[in-house]
């Protein structure tokens, strides 16, 4: 029998319930136990979108019975500054509102700026019906992964499996050494993020934790510079990347600032900066490839200029004949066949990967063989060899794309090897690059202004 962890929120929101929830569940799995999370978030414009998932998870109790449902609820213990006082009536309110529900939490979890003293978590206690033990703080702390250590000394994975009558040991260490790896992620790197939607940084909230996690495996703090893509495309575009140790030309859609990441790619290329593509990034460094290595000037993708002489990125045969879009795109995680001594193959170590994908366009095969003979490698292609998956540069340090999405894969314990390869490449570009490049790129920059300011009278 399968058992059901629920985790509500009260008092406000972006308290932390994800946080909660997703920390419980690593220690779960540090306990042997098989994990599957699913967020619920039905709140539009007010609370009453919530009630039936309330009143569903009330009755699912009765359904399969009191030991295979654990209520954990995620509430606010502010500090008041006049009083220099922390307050627990937001808590008690928060958990008499749950009751009028019919649901008695199992665990009350206490977010505040300080640790809770053992008074009043016995207020808690007294107040909303739970005992001492299962009242847990979890205070603000500097490093997000160390909140699961934190709420395990608190005894919240602890206390849930009692309530669920589960019997498992648990094993801290290889999370212990993660956190110390984080502390001690300090060699500063810098990747450039050229996308189009980079006002909102959770529109690339995957990229930018990947690019994370493959930071901590080389013991590096990571620095995301968020470049908008239609900034890149005139005669600043050196000047805007000019500092950067490496860069990721994400996914996207549409045609604007296409000609900015193309233009990127092209940096990259020249510069023999680490440069990764994903998705729509691997299309515009086909284009980018197709215009100024193969000389192909007009070189495009049908999805911006159906009428480009050149379509080296093209409707998949199977899309064309499809007038509804709707959910009519290649979806979901496909099987790639790896080139052997590329340097894909080499990051992934096997030879057959599989990767997320989501996107309808690809490389035009009709062009592969005048690609290649140009050093372009295709070094992952699908099992029946008709679509290229990943692409690479024989003669540059990292320039790799995947027509996936390989953010989605990548773990703080078990970066994706791709971006484990570009922060590898980025820190051995950066520590390549003497002081005396750095002072011409910063000579440069004016000169390049200048150029902008003439062009622009």
């Amino acid at each position: 029998m399968p058992k059901h962890v629920f985790v509500t929120g009260g008092v406000a929101s972006a308290l932390g319930k994800g946080l909660t929830a997703s920390s419980l569940g690593r220690l779960l799995k540090m306990r042997g136990l098989r994990v599957t999370m699913q967020k619920l978030d039905p709140y539009i414009v007010g609370d009453i979108e919530i009630l039936p998932f309330l009143e569903s998870i009330r009755q699912w109790r009765n359904e399969v019975g009191r030991d295979n449902v654990c209520y954990i609820h995620v509430t606010l213990v502010p500090f008041i500054g006049p009083s220099g006082e922390q307050k627990t009536k937001p808590t008690q309110h928060s958990v008499t509102e749950l009751r009028s529900r019919g649901i008695q939490p199992d665990v009350i979890v206490c977010r505040s700026d300080e640790p809770l003293s053992d008074g009043l978590k016995r207020k808690i206690s007294g107040q909303c019906d739970v005992p001492v033990r299962n009242v847990i703080n979890a205070a603000d702390v500097g490093n997000i992964y160390e909140l699961p250590l934190i709420l395990h000394d608190e005894g919240l994975d602890t206390v849930v499996c009692e309530t669920l009558r589960i019997e498992r040991d648990i094993d801290l260490a290889p999370w212990q050494a993660l956190v110390r790896r984080v502390e001690e992620s300090t060699s500063p790197v810098r990747i450039g993020l050229i996308g189009k939607y980079v006002d909102l940084h959770d529109a690339y909230l995957s990229v930018a934790e990947s690019l994370r996690h493959a930071g901590f495996h080389h013991k590096a703090k990571v620095e995301i510079v968020w470049v908008q893509a239609e900034e890149v495309e005139g005669l600043l575009a050196d000047d805007r990347m000019a500092s950067l140790d490496g860069i990721v030309i994400p996914g996207g859609f549409g045609p604007r600032g296409i000609e900015g990441k193309i233009r990127a790619a092209e940096f990259a290329r020249e510069h023999r900066v680490p440069c990764l593509g994903l998705c729509l990034g691997m299309q515009v460094m086909t284009v980018e490839f197709a215009r100024h290595v193969l000389g192909l000037a007009d070189a495009n993708s049908t999805e911006f200029n159906p009428a480009t002489p050149d379509p080296v990125i093209d409707l998949m045969n199977d899309q064309r004949e499809v007038t509804d879009k709707g959910g009519t795109m290649r979806l979901g995680a496909y099987y790639a066949v790896l080139q052997p001594g590329t340097k894909v193959a080499n990051a992934y170590g096997e030879p057959v990967v599989s990767e997320r994908h989501r996107h309808r366009y690809e490389f035009n095969s009709i062009y592969r063989s005048r690609f290649e003979e140009a050093g372009f490698i295709c070094s992952g292609t699908s099992p029946d060899k008709r679509l290229v998956e990943f692409i690479e540069l024989a003669d540059h340090p990292y320039w790799v794309a995947t027509q996936a999405h390989p953010e989605f894969k990548s773990r703080p314990d078990r970066p994706h090897p791709l971006f484990r390869e570009l922060i590898g490449a980025a820190l051995a570009y950066r520590a390549a690059r003497s002081p005396r490049d750095a002072s011409a790129r910063d000579e440069a920059a004016p000169s390049i202004r200048d150029r902008a300011a003439e062009s622009a009278r």
